[in-house]
């Protein structure tokens, strides 16, 4: 497997587009996405569990429930959430793109990425349609601009596998910045593949990968109304389609969490008034949930994103949030240490703090990748939850988000 270059139009026959269409005041900024596969593609989806849901979602549900979908459509700016005629807006955008690209309206994911409770007006959606289309090509990036909302960059990324004795590409792009603490999945995620896949191994390979990948992400405790997540497989690779858990289905799955993990570490290190990507690695856990639980618990402390921006050694606050965790642990085993680029520093050992040089503590946690190593002692559990620090600008972005 090697990383390579592409997003969404790295596998074969996946074509992308964006365009500015007029829901964003801004004409510098793109606010519609598509992406199309010349063949229809096995898919599948998970959604955010909030019970507050954006109609896209609704609609997307529907539409892919037999299993396949061939495009997708993705507007930036509104939510299209908590709107009564979302779901007639939702349905009109399937509608008209299926009609520009000769497909059913049945076999197109629709998502939308921005304000919630505001009113979305078609006409600007439908004006801009015909640019979408006519203007696809290998433009991942396009596409990836297109679903930026609070983003400062694109988030994309590829990988070449070998499944079946041919050669497979996997790519995707993600959205995500603000209001990011998933219970599924997360944010906005559109993945491609010219693997052939069946639509309930697809489902399987991304049901298990979100629960180590994008639910062990937080950016700041909500949890949005529209996270959604897709996967389409073409086939286009030719390998011999995978509808078994064998070697290619393993080969796939390393693949597609190559991927996945790459858009986690893009996602948090781009968290809204971000300054550094925080990464917990929890290790000698009792089991792999008591690590998981341990490693959120650590990402989502605000007093510990909060040190971390401030570059300050404050491991205490990293055993607090151990310690009301609710895992099973014992506090006397742990050992904690902050490491980056500029080398590692031990904080504490067997639950108590031990003598360390603040100002090399310093130099480690003033880059802008910080991983905090919490060892329990206890057992061969591991897990890895990625986050970021807590900024000024995070309040500035959010206190006038909507005007």
């Amino acid at each position: 497997m090697r990383i390579i270059e592409g997003g969404v139009c790295a596998a074969k026959g996946f074509l992308a587009n964006g365009v500015h269409c007029g829901i964003r005041k801004n004409k510098a900024k793109r606010d519609l996405a598509l992406i199309f596969s010349e063949k229809k593609c096995a898919c599948a989806a998970v959604y955010t569990t909030n019970l507050v849901k954006g109609a896209p979602l609704t609609v997307t549900k529907n539409h892919i429930s037999d299993g396949f979908a061939q495009a997708v459509i993705c507007n930036s700016g509104n939510a299209n959430t908590c709107n009564a005629n979302g779901i007639e807006i939702a349905q009109q955008m399937s509608e008209l793109l299926a009609g520009k690209l000769n497909i059913s309206a049945e076999d197109v994911v629709v998502a939308s990425t921005g304000v919630i409770g505001q009113p979305l007006d078609i006409t600007p959606i439908k004006n801009g349609i015909p640019e979408l289309v006519s203007g696809l090509g290998k433009n991942s990036n396009l596409a990836a601009e297109g679903i930026m909302t609070t983003d400062t960059v694109m988030k994309e990324a590829a990988v070449e596998f070998e499944a079946g004795g041919k050669t497979c590409r996997i790519g995707g792009i993600a959205k995500g910045s603000g209001m990011i603490h998933p219970n599924m999945a997360t944010m906005l995620v559109f993945i491609t593949t010219d693997c052939a896949v069946s639509p309930k191994m697809l489902q399987k390979a991304l049901s298990s990968d979100i629960a180590d990948t994008f639910n062990m992400v937080s950016v700041d405790g909500d949890t949005s109304t529209n996270d959604m997540v897709t996967v389409l497989a073409n086939g286009e690779a030719q390998n011999p389609i995978i509808d078994a858990d064998n070697d290619d289905f393993k080969a796939f799955m390393k693949a597609l969490n190559t991927v996945t993990v790459a858009l986690c570490r893009m996602i948090a290190g781009d968290g809204e008034g971000a300054t550094k990507l925080l990464e917990c690695k929890v290790t000698g856990a009792k089991t792999k949930g008591i690590a998981k639980v341990v490693a959120k618990s650590v990402i989502c402390s605000s007093l510990v994103k909060a040190a971390m921006f401030g570059s300050d050694a404050n491991w205490g606050r990293v055993l607090c949030a151990i310690g009301y965790s609710g895992a099973d642990v014992d506090v006397n085993k742990i050992d904690v240490s902050f490491k980056s680029k500029a080398g590692e520093t031990v904080v504490c050992k067997n639950g108590a703090g031990v003598e360390f040089s603040e100002e090399e503590a310093k130099k480690v946690l003033l880059e802008k990748e910080i991983e905090i190593l919490c060892d329990l002692n206890d057992g061969d559990g591991e897990s890895c939850a990625w986050g970021c620090d807590l900024t000024y600008d995070y309040v500035k972005i959010n206190g006038d988000y909507r005007t």
